[in-house]
């Protein structure tokens, strides 16, 4: 077994891969037809967003991401060389800061902001580097 993907859902799937590309710089690498589903180039493991809808379709209830509510109890983790810029890229774009990037005591800089749905996003350098 390995960990292949998550998911997320979000109100617009266009809406937040738009937003990560400006954000973070991460393209979109599938959007399907419908709108519903679409995926982003991370590397070896998919960010993928679906719809609140979807959720519905697969016999889900779940408290949807918003903006204006308490994020949910996850974050999305995204590794650079430069945190800081990263940063302050993703604020210009739209992002909330939470915490601005700090010194970890473990040696790793670690920055959150909350992106379009509201979902937490760590924004930090590589462990040990």
């Amino acid at each position: 077994m390995y960990f292949g993907y998550s998911i997320i859902y979000v109100a617009s799937v266009p809406e937040t891969l738009a937003f990560y590309d400006k954000a973070f710089g991460l393209q979109t690498g599938f959007l399907h037809e419908s709108e519903l589903y679409g995926e982003l180039k991370t590397g070896a493991t998919t960010l993928a967003f679906a719809a609140d809808e979807m959720a519905k379709v697969n016999g889900l209830s779940m408290r949807p991401n918003r903006a204006n509510e308490r994020p949910a109890g996850y974050e999305i983790a995204l590794v650079t060389d430069d945190p800081e810029s990263a940063f302050d890229k993703a604020v210009s774009a739209g992002a909330v800061a939470v915490t601005a990037p700090q010194a970890k005591p473990w040696g790793q800089i670690v920055g959150y902001l909350r992106d379009n749905n509201g979902c937490l996003v760590e924004i930090c350098s590589p462990i040990g580097g």
